[in-house]
């Protein structure tokens, strides 16, 4: 029988779900592309702000200050690179977490998801 998995509760578990996402992100067909070609994201510095980011959404950390929808305008990314990224999101902290706050990284992931789409429509209309 599988150890039962925990729930994110550390800034440690933050990282390494991080980590974890963005690692699948780097080996995928439909997002990397997008990454690592057309954004050119410095990865030294983009996982950290995601550390911030994700430790400030489930952990109330207040470590993060930005803008995150901004720095997708440019990007030419549709709904099949919402879906990927989110499919990505959920199967990485289904494999690594569970509990409430695993579910609400969920939530917000596919939250954020939902409206970045709407807002990047409504700007290429």
């Amino acid at each position: 029988m599988p150890e039962p998995r925990p729930d994110i509760q550390t800034r440690a578990d933050i990282e390494r779900m991080v980590q974890t996402f963005y690692g699948k992100v780097n080996e995928d067909g439909v997002l990397a592309p997008i990454f690592n070609g057309v954004a050119a994201v410095d990865w030294e510095h983009h996982l950290p702000v995601m550390y911030q980011f994700w430790a400030s959404m489930l952990l109330g950390e207040r470590s993060y200050q930005g803008n995150p929808f901004r720095k997708h305008v440019p990007l030419p990314i549709n709904a099949l690179h919402f879906a990927r990224w989110l499919n990505l999101f959920h199967a990485t902290i289904d494999e690594l977490f569970a509990g409430p706050v695993a579910d609400e990284a969920k939530q917000r992931a596919t939250h954020i998801g939902r409206v970045f789409q709407f807002k990047l429509a409504q700007l290429h209309r």
